[in-house]
Formats: C-alpha cells, sequence, structure tokens
C-alpha cells in the first residue's frame, strides 16, 4: 500500500507500529547495556566481597595467633619468675639442713629449726617443687652434675655415690642440678 492511497487513519496506525517497534527495539538495546552493566557491577562487587572476607579471616587467624602466643609468653613468665624466686631460696634452706646435720646441745633451737625446715619445704612441696633423687641412682647429664668420681665396690659403674648439694626442680623444669659424685 502506497502512503498517497492509504487513509489518514492507517497512516497512524503504521506510524504508531514503526514507532513502537523503535521503541520496543531501544527498549532491548538498553535492558541488554543495562542487564551487562548489572551483571559487572555485581561480579566487581562479589569480587570486593572476597577480597573483604579474605581480610577478615587474615586478620581473625592472626589475632587468634596473638592471644595463644599472649598466653603462653603468660605462662612461660610465671614460670621463670616462680623458678628464679625458688632458686634464690634454695641456699637458706640448704643451709637449715646443713644446720640440722651438726650436733646441737640446745633441743629447743634445733626444734625450732627443724620446724622451720619443714614448713619451708611443705610450702615448696605446694608449689611443686620436688628434690631430684640422686644417691644410688644411675648418673643423669640432666639431672645431676658430676663434680668428683669415686671408686666404689658396693656400686656399678656411673652411679652416684655421693650428693654433695640436693638439685630441685619445677614440675619438669630443672632449677638447680643435683653436685654429685660419681662412681667409676
Amino acid at each position: 500500500m502506497s502512503k498517497e492511497n492509504t487513509k489518514p487513519e492507517e497512516l497512524e496506525t503504521e506510524e504508531t507500529t514503526e514507532e513502537t517497534t523503535e521503541n520496543v527495539e531501544v527498549a532491548e538495546e538498553t535492558s541488554e547495556t543495562a542487564g551487562s552493566e548489572l551483571e559487572e557491577k555485581i561480579s566487581k562487587l562479589e569480587e570486593e566481597l572476597k577480597n573483604e572476607k579474605d581480610k577478615y579471616m587474615r586478620l581473625f587467624a592472626e589475632f587468634d595467633n596473638f592471644r595463644k602466643r599472649t598466653s603462653k609468653e603468660k605462662t612461660e613468665a610465671y614460670g621463670d619468675a616462680t623458678a628464679k624466686t625458688i632458686g634464690e631460696l634454695l641456699p637458706a634452706i640448704d643451709n637449715f639442713d646443713r644446720a640440722l646435720d651438726t650436733p646441737c646441745t640446745d633441743e629447743n633451737f634445733k626444734k625450732g629449726v627443724e620446724m622451720i625446715f619443714n614448713q619451708m619445704s611443705e610450702i615448696l612441696t605446694k608449689m611443686g617443687v620436688s628434690e631430684i633423687e640422686a644417691q644410688g641412682k644411675p648418673f643423669d647429664p640432666n639431672l645431676h652434675n658430676a663434680i668428683k668420681q669415686a671408686e666404689s665396690d658396693e656400686l656399678e659403674s656411673d652411679m652416684v655415690c655421693e650428693v654433695f648439694q640436693k638439685g630441685y626442680k619445677l614440675g619438669d623444669r630443672i632449677i638447680r642440678h643435683s653436685m654429685v659424685s660419681v662412681t667409676v
């Protein structure tokens, strides 16, 4: 149909149809453009979320390691301070032990020294300090400090035959090694 022979109403409908078709095409292009922009935006946001989540997980792990390290350092510091304090008290305990071994004419004095020694020994026991058994035991360089070698008919070779100074440990930590004489 030619435009000249058509009625104005038909012309109007035809123009409207063309405009509608153009609008639909423009809308489809806009929709496609908007869809790809939206997909880009979504992928960017997903990437940002992934990066932020990774940062959070790293920060969380770092904090957890810090917490564990701090707790361990605190425990070690307490153990070190306790061991050092006990190490400083041991010479006084040794002197009380020697005082008990020496003869004394004043029984009340000796009883008082014995009471103080027993009280200090109880305190050490409550704190977890124990004496390193040495007399008659096999020599262990991790526990004993050999300062003399001696011959013995009663004991086998590498056995502790005499203790010069008692050794002590706090749990598994050696506070002071036993000073001993070892059989040859």
